[in-house]
């Protein structure tokens, strides 16, 4: 009967809308809901919606800003290029409630401190967000997303008279810093953000930019006034409090063992070859593939997208994108003089990579390093034994 009830109040919502004859009770409470991380890399950043409940009218509805379009055209290709439409969906929050619940993540609700006037004009935001042609909009990780939107809907709403000021134990960090506080440094989505990220996200982020996040909208909306005098959160509450389960570390398949296993194989290998004066052909085909073909793909990003994060990536100082050209040389018995020189080049690059690192200009995932070790000997042991050849 509760499901029947609350399909039949929705609809009624969506038809009331579409004939733009709907206006909210003065008794109407409009919140932000703050959703806790999930398990997934997609959900660990958590999730920002908007509450409209009316009693009167037997409304209550949820509003975010964070729902794929999977009928695009091109989806994973316009995804990959940094191109693709996310939605603003729209639902009953028991669905919402529901969902979230489930999966065991925390639901917190802080309700506006919004005139009824403010309400009306935030309601009307929404809905005329929501219609067809106004639905998509290019989704930007760090600029406009589920949680940035809900901050500039909220300043539409009271004519930017909302003034955010920092709390007392709030400390400005950088993006990178901000992303290792919800999926670590020792995992295999953190790994790939920074390999995939560039040093443009070393930079520190402002207040106002630490609302990219989630719980910082709820950080920031508490301590928030309107027009200087005001608090923006009337009141705030748990709704559904996460329940604590066992975790189980994952050490022993984190970036940093697994691919230190394969710097030990490397290092093992080249030790093998310095013992018997031979060179394992195959291991430095595979190394210079592997390393060009992932640095060809960080050069598409930098440039043939339209991510911003990706712009600056250091990561090339390792995989290099030349590894894939000069690797015809490794065929070969006796190689060029200029392959030799090239070499010394890698070395280099990876000597330049340690002080970008240690001087801040970019942060780099600390599962390479017992690889990058690994590589700068196996290129010294190959520039030894093609000087003895």
């Amino acid at each position: 009967m509760k499901l029947k009830l609350s399909f039949f109040t929705f609809f009624f919502l969506t038809l009331l809308v579409s004939a733009q004859q709907f206006n909210l009770s003065p008794e109407v409470k409009i919140s932000v809901l703050t959703v806790g991380p999930g398990e997934s890399l997609n959900d660990a950043f958590g999730h920002n919606a908007f509450r409209i409940k009316d009693g009167n009218l037997g409304i209550d509805a949820v509003y975010g800003y964070g729902e794929y379009d999977f009928d695009a055209p091109n989806f994973y290709l316009k995804f990959t290029q940094g191109k693709l439409n996310y939605l603003i969906s729209r639902g009953d929050f028991s669905s919402f409630y529901n969902r979230y619940t489930y999966y065991n993540r925390t639901i917190e609700e802080q309700v506006l401190n919004l005139s009824t006037q403010e309400k009306q004009k935030l309601f009307d935001y929404l809905e005329n967000n929501y219609k067809p042609e106004n639905r998509r909009y290019l989704y930007d990780f760090f600029y406009d997303n589920c949680a940035t939107r809900i901050r500039d809907v909220a300043e539409v709403a009271v004519e930017n008279g909302i003034k955010f000021t920092s709390p007392k134990t709030f400390e400005p960090k950088t993006f990178r810093t901000l992303i290792h506080e919800h999926v670590g440094l020792n995992s295999w989505g953190s790994f790939g953000i920074d390999i995939a990220l560039g040093s443009v996200i070393d930079k520190e982020a402002t207040a106002n930019e630490h609302m990219f996040l989630p719980k910082y909208i709820h950080t920031f909306f508490d301590s928030a006034k309107i027009n200087d005098a005001d608090d923006l959160v009337k009141s705030s509450s748990i709704i559904y409090q996460k329940k604590e389960t066992n975790t189980v570390s994952n050490f022993l398949f984190s970036p940093l063992m697994i691919i230190g296993l394969l710097a030990v194989l490397i290092l093992f290998i080249t030790y093998k070859d310095f013992k018997t004066h031979t060179r394992s052909k195959w291991l430095d085909i595979t190394l210079f593939g592997v390393t060009g073909i992932i640095g060809i793909l960080l050069l598409l990003l930098w440039f043939a997208t339209d991510h911003s994060a990706t712009a600056q990536n250091y990561n090339v100082l390792w995989a290099v994108p030349l590894n894939i050209i000069v690797i015809a040389q490794l065929f070969k018995k006796q190689v060029k003089n200029w392959f030799k020189s090239y070499l010394k080049f890698l070395i280099i690059m990876l000597c330049l990579l340690t002080l970008h690192w240690v001087i801040g200009v970019q942060v780099f995932a600390i599962g390479l390093i017992p690889l990058l070790i690994a590589v700068v000997i196996r290129y010294s042991y190959l520039l030894r034994y093609y000087n003895q050849k």
